[in-house]
């Protein structure tokens, strides 16, 4: 039997005039995950920086159950975004993201949030994202700061930050991986009905979810289908005949289902499921190899480490060790 741990606090920051949504991120991708024992494996709760009711951008109230004093129990804190860039945050905030920075707190900073991060001088030479549209007035006001503002998100270690709304998800579904393991990441991402994510910074914990389509759409089912079986000699004709379509047809539906070609969407599909094995930990790289698709361990470090700037005995080391901590708190 599985045993009994803590759940991680997240706390979230709160503030006059949030977007909901922006708020709801860290709520919707962590707030119903399970051990395998059914208990909770995240605790998330909004923590207002000063009075505990919020007027919201959106017009409706939202009334906090902590104040600031609730980062003090966090493993992890987040700021979803800030109201401009010309708004200082509380110094009595500042003062709690760098104390939890000196005792080890994961700290993230969600699209403008990064401001945030990078007025409590923790980005100082770190590299950041943020929004692109604030991503010059970012640069010039923090030049201590490598701004990539191309990238979605970029992981620092125990300092994480993001671009807009749809980068948010994909940060927290990134940290979501790299604690919980790819199958339950991919496991949210469906729920939540996200687009096949877009390649970005730090990109060997993302997964590819599948499409989520009406029960009788040939193509979903086809693509499915294949998922479930990286490891047949599966070609571009092959497909097209199970869905009963023309080599072009389907070409071209694939596409605009997944957003990249069929033969890259079915490399995503068998580095996945290397993936998935790699994290058990119990797999000869040959089984790996042959149960996703690759046929040779050769193949599989090849695609493996091109795509994901790791090699496969690596990245099982590290979800050997995430798997032997358990959380602090």
């Amino acid at each position: 039997m599985e045993p009994l741990t803590n759940p991680i606090t997240i706390a979230v920051a709160a503030y006059q005039g949030i977007n909901p949504f922006h708020l709801s991120i860290p709520h919707t991708v962590f707030s119903n995950v399970l051990n395998q024992n059914g208990s909770p494996r995240f605790r998330v709760i909004t923590c207002a920086l000063e009075e505990n009711q919020i007027e919201s951008a959106m017009g409706f109230s939202i009334t906090t159950q902590y104040g600031i004093e609730g980062f003090q129990q966090a493993d992890i804190i987040m700021v979803p975004s800030w109201h401009r860039i010309d708004i200082a945050p509380p110094e009595e905030f500042i003062d709690v993201l760098k104390q939890a920075n000196r005792q080890g707190v994961k700290i993230v900073g969600l699209c403008l949030g990064a401001f945030v991060l990078a007025k409590a001088g923790l980005l100082n030479g770190k590299a950041a994202t943020t929004h692109w549209k604030w991503a010059n007035a970012f640069s010039l006001r923090y030049p201590e700061v490598e701004l990539r503002a191309a990238e979605l998100y970029i992981d620092e270690g125990n300092i994480l930050t993001s671009a807009g709304m749809a980068a948010a998800i994909d940060c927290c579904l990134h940290m979501l991986r790299q604690i919980c393991g790819a199958e339950i990441a991919n496991q949210v991402a469906r729920q939540m009905v996200v687009a096949p994510h877009r390649q970005g910074g730090q990109a060997q914990f993302i997964e590819i979810p599948l499409p989520v389509s009406r029960q009788d759409d040939r193509i979903s089912q086809v693509l499915n289908w294949a998922a479930q079986h990286p490891e047949l000699p599966h070609s571009i004709d092959s497909l097209a005949q199970k869905g009963a379509l023309s080599r072009r047809t389907f070409t071209r539906h694939v596409r605009q289902t997944t957003g990249t070609t069929v033969m890259q969407w079915l490399l995503n599909q068998r580095i996945a499921k290397a993936q998935r094995m790699l994290e058990s930990g119990h797999h000869s790289m040959e089984k790996i190899a042959t149960e996703s698709g690759f046929n040779t361990v050769a193949s599989l470090r090849q695609h493996f480490t091109k795509a994901l700037n790791i090699s496969p005995s690596s990245y099982r080391k590290q979800f050997k060790i995430k798997a032997d901590q358990s959380p602090s708190k």
